[in-house]
């Protein structure tokens, strides 16, 4: 399946969120969006990714 997480074009297997975050490894403190909607941690695992889906993963960072 192909997305465009990050704006950036990337060919995964995952099916749903939960799979993509640890596929990237990105399993620590991160938020997700859809298609622009932000999903819940707690739905990951339920939210289904279809070919052609943008993917947002944002991770913290300090700065000043």
């Amino acid at each position: 399946m192909r997305l465009i997480v990050n704006g950036e074009e990337l060919e995964t297997k995952a099916v749903h969120v939960q799979a993509l975050v640890a596929e990237l490894d990105h399993e620590g403190y991160v938020a997700v969006a859809v298609n622009e909607e932000i999903v819940s941690r707690r739905d990951w695992a339920a939210t289904a990714l279809n070919d052609g889906d943008a993917i947002e993963i944002i991770t913290p960072r300090q700065g000043g």
